[in-house]
């Protein structure tokens, strides 16, 4: 008699991985570091511009600056620059490369990165923000210029064509172009047209705006729901930490001439140093609205 023997039908189950880990959001990052800059702004601004201290050692830079003449001869370009040409240029620039690309709304989205920041710093130094009167009669030193309009517009600029140009490009611009945007904030104290805290406020409220519209665009479009803590308090503290070192370090200068040269020198690398610290939250932003959806439909 034979005997059959049927063996049971086995279901198949997903192999499971021992760790699974979470997608880390950018947007937290980016969040953490539109409020780290914007604290840093504050900061630089009550330090540096409302504090007797902070006025005194500034007003000493600018009458090095005015003394120093042609021998800032390295910062005389900036001075034969029309900032107003070179903004245009650079947003029919920004134009056609999206049109280059295919990516109309990406140039849309540059250009209003490009212009709110300069919108705001304009706002902020003629109707928000003043500078108590210190009874100096220079008269670079007698009116308000915190923020700078030229450090905002060249930071300003270095971010929107890191937005417009293709993304694998856009850590290699950020760092390149971080040099040009020292050079200005070193030049404008070299000129006498801005203090230290002007180039720092300049730089730091550009990218309180960027980090603020790029997290905006980021929640819109999938993300991870890992907050990383690292990146976030750095992003919330290193921007303020930059500034109170930079504020020590001028105020240890004794010397006009010291004075001077610190303030050049840190205008320069505060610059650079919050070029850096955008360059990790911005380097995975997906502003282009296509670049999404392409994403999207690759992952079903």
């Amino acid at each position: 008699m034979a005997v059959i023997f049927f063996e049971a039908p086995t279901t198949t189950r997903p192999a499971r991985h021992a760790l699974v880990t979470r997608a880390v959001s950018r947007t937290a990052v980016l969040v953490a570091g539109a409020a780290g800059f914007t604290l840093a702004f504050v900061a630089a601004y009550l330090l540096f511009v409302r504090t007797e201290a902070g006025r005194s050692v500034e007003n000493g830079v600018v009458r090095s600056a005015q003394s120093a003449g042609a021998t800032v001869s390295w910062a005389q370009p900036l001075a034969d620059l029309d900032l107003v040409v070179v903004l245009g240029g650079v947003a029919v620039a920004l134009v056609v490369i999206s049109l280059l690309r295919h990516r109309f709304a990406l140039g849309v989205t540059a250009l209003v990165m490009l212009a709110a920041p300069l919108v705001v710093a304009q706002l902020l130094k003629l109707y928000v923000l003043d500078r108590p009167s210190t009874g100096d009669r220079l008269g670079v030193a007698s009116h308000n210029s915190f923020p700078s309009g030229h450090v905002s517009a060249a930071m300003a600029v270095l971010l929107a064509l890191a937005i417009v140009l293709p993304r694998r490009f856009r850590r290699q611009a950020l760092v390149a172009g971080g040099f040009g945007v020292a050079w200005v904030a070193a030049a404008a104290v070299a000129l006498g047209w801005h203090r230290l805290s002007d180039t720092v406020g300049g730089c730091l409220l550009v990218a309180a705006v960027t980090c603020a519209g790029a997290a905006v665009v980021s929640a819109r479009r999938p993300d991870g729901d890992r907050v990383p803590l690292i990146p976030v308090l750095c992003g919330l503290l290193a921007p303020p930490a930059l500034v109170l070192a930079g504020f020590a370090v001028l105020a240890t200068a004794t010397s006009g001439a010291a004075q001077f040269v610190a303030a050049m020198v840190l205008a320069a690398l505060s610059a650079m140093a919050v070029v850096l610290l955008l360059t990790g939250p911005l380097r995975r932003v997906a502003f282009d609205p296509a670049e999404s959806r392409i994403r999207r439909l690759r992952r079903r």
